[in-house]
């Protein structure tokens, strides 16, 4: 199993009885992907509408997660 914190930014907060959540801790099987945990959030963005990170770096949807990864999932920025 995979130990990981996911730190969710602005509109992916997650809400609950106690109020906006913007960390969770949670285990998810070893050899999971970055798409493996969007899909057990059910964060249901295009994925060219999110930053997602991965202990600093930049990742994708492929990204094999290690135990101890520390993500950062934000919405991508967009302006005119």
């Amino acid at each position: 199993m995979l130990n990981l914190t996911v730190h969710l930014h602005t509109v992916l907060q997650k809400q609950t009885e106690d109020g906006l959540v913007d960390t969770i801790h949670l285990s998810l099987p070893s050899g999971s992907t970055m798409q493996n945990l969007l899909d057990f959030l059910h964060i249901d963005f295009p994925p060219d509408a999110l930053l997602l990170a991965v202990n600093g770096r930049v990742a994708n949807l492929k990204t094999q997660l290690k135990d101890g990864d520390q993500i950062n999932l934000m919405p991508a920025l967009s302006g005119g």
